[in-house]
């Protein structure tokens, strides 16, 4: 019998995360539905909500709490990895242009990228700033 894989418990949190994160994305899509041909506003909401939490995340692992080894594959790449969907933002786009909306495609895929990276500047930011604050 061979030695156990040390990768078997990380790829298993992060199954177990991406399972959680996915259902909590498709929660999100069913408490605010897009209207076929609509702009995909839950989708952009989802992925800029996902974006700042990861920012506020690798700031206090990184730089506040020891985690545990398993506490980034769970949450950073499971849990946030399932809930932000950067593949649907992708099929999103393409329906906007194939629905003759090329502008809205187009503005879309500008203010995702712009969001999501102001969204995880600015909650690095704020996180840092805050426990600042807090130390003497």
């Amino acid at each position: 019998m061979g030695a156990p894989n040390p990768q078997g418990s990380v790829v298993a949190v992060v199954a177990l995360g991406g399972a959680t994160g996915a259902c909590a994305r498709y929660g999100a899509t069913l408490i605010w539905p897009t209207a076929p041909g609509g702009f995909p506003w839950t989708t952009l909401i989802v992925n800029v909500a996902g974006c700042a939490v990861i920012g506020v995340f690798m700031v206090v692992i990184s730089e506040v709490w020891p985690a545990h080894r398993l506490v980034r594959p769970f949450f950073g790449t499971g849990v946030l990895g399932g809930f932000t969907t950067f593949s649907t933002y992708a099929v999103d786009i393409q329906r906007l242009v194939d629905g003759g909306r090329v502008r809205a495609g187009l503005g879309y895929l500008g203010l995702t990228l712009f969001a999501a990276l102001a969204a995880v500047w600015s909650a690095v930011w704020a996180t840092r700033r805050a426990l600042a604050w807090r130390q003497p």
